[in-house]
């Protein structure tokens, strides 16, 4: 790959459901202040990325951050990095499909809007599960089907939506303070979240040397130009309105036409199916790797005797993602998610730095990034800053996903789950 078509493969993992349901939750917790939390995130997380690009390009592997974090720390560090990994995609996955449910809801009758959205997480989260154990090819197809779909809404919401702005929307109607700050800034690093799927394939780019950097430079850039730009659209359509809305893209289009709005709430079903679809492809596999590698109880590392998928591992990533939806809202779900993935991506960092400054190369030339250590020193204290900003039980919580994943470590050691 060039850096076009480099940068072509993050944007389309980075830019997904996400942006459907992201105006609101900003402008809730920072109001006009949302697009300056979309630019600070931008900064934060194209330095992640060039560590993560830097690492991948060391230890190419389909392991992504579990391999290279285990190459430079050791298995218990990798192990962690594989449960941080599973945990942030189940959590997004919640999130994404509680999302989902509110967009079904608000088109739906008051009176049976409960089970409605009972029916929807249940029956979505089941059914494309259902889809990846019957094969591989049939769970493909099923994301390719909605890769170009999702960016054609985000398009006419923008072109339409520029001529509906009214500068008087822009008023600050929510209360900002740290927190809020704060929060928003979480939110906006899970819109960002995912360019490390691509970038685990960074040695294996044309002159990854220059490759990397652009694409990364074209992709980041473009994404925080379309964060930014929609969530500027939607204020100065939405006005007030905006921090309360459930479904703010569509809230905005039926200030215009109510088939507008229609389109958006289509797009963005669209788009989180076509996430989910891609996150119980790939997520369940991190559960299979790590039971196949004797981390985790071999049950997990089953796979189906006709089609060859892992379909326990399918099951459990299902159920799972199924009570996080029924039980929590996207934001509190998408907050949950990034401070998981923050320790992860902390790691990354460090171990790009480590990789580096050990010369371990298992693919030929890596990606030697001049400015590494900067990058890795403001990736890793963005996200250290980040955790910092969460609520106290939030912080807790993360504190007791680390130290169970150190226990459970421990036990498989004394369980030999992965012995014959």
């Amino acid at each position: 790959m060039g850096p076009w078509s480099f940068a072509a493969s993050i944007v389309n993992v980075v830019v997904g459901a996400t942006i459907f349901r992201l105006p609101a939750a900003l402008a809730a917790s920072a109001g006009l202040y949302a697009p300056l939390a979309i630019l600070v995130c931008a900064v934060i997380m194209v330095s992640i990325a060039i560590c993560f690009g830097e690492a991948g390009s060391r230890v190419p592997t389909s392991g992504g951050p579990y391999g290279y974090v285990e190459e430079a720390f050791g298995p218990l560090a990798g192990f962690i990095a594989g449960v941080l990994l599973w945990f942030c995609n189940v959590l997004a996955c919640g999130g994404i499909i509680a999302a989902l449910a509110d967009v079904v809801v608000s088109v739906a009758p008051p009176a049976i809007a409960g089970a409605v959205r009972v029916g929807v997480i249940v029956g979505v989260i089941g059914g494309i599960a259902l889809v990846n154990i019957a094969g591989v090819a049939r769970g493909a197809r099923l994301i390719n089907g909605g890769t170009l779909l999702k960016l054609i809404p985000l398009a006419l919401f923008l072109v339409l939506g520029a001529g509906a702005v009214h500068l008087a929307n822009f008023t600050q109607s929510v209360t900002t303070d740290t927190a809020g700050l704060g929060r928003a800034l979480i939110l906006a690093v899970f819109a960002f979240t995912g360019m490390e799927t691509s970038l685990c394939a960074g040695g294996e780019v044309t002159q990854p040397a220059r490759t990397i950097p652009r694409g990364l430079a074209i992709a980041m850039l473009f994404v925080a130009f379309l964060y930014g730009t929609i969530q500027l659209v939607a204020q100065g359509i939405l006005g007030t309105a905006l921090p309360q809305s459930t479904v703010p893209l569509a809230d905005a289009m039926a200030r215009i036409s109510p088939a507008l709005s229609l389109l958006m709430l289509v797009g963005a079903a669209v788009s989180m199916l076509s996430w989910a679809a891609s996150d119980i492809l790939g997520s369940p596999r991190i559960l299979f790797a790590m039971a196949r590698d004797g981390f985790l109880p071999r049950a997990l590392g089953r796979v189906n005797a006709r089609t060859h998928t892992p379909y326990v591992a399918i099951l459990a990533h299902a159920a799972v993602g199924i009570a996080l939806a029924l039980t929590g809202s996207f934001a509190e779900l998408a907050v949950l998610s990034t401070l998981t993935v923050a320790p992860l991506y902390m790691g990354g960092c460090a171990a790009a730095w480590q990789l580096a400054a050990r010369r371990v190369a298992l693919a030929g030339e890596p990606l030697n990034f001049r400015w590494l250590k900067a990058a890795a020193a403001i990736g890793g204290a963005g996200m250290l800053a980040l955790i910092g900003m969460a609520s106290k039980a939030e912080i807790i919580g993360l504190a007791a996903i680390l130290a169970a994943s150190v226990a459970l470590y421990l036990l498989q050691r004394r369980l030999s789950w992965g012995s014959a």
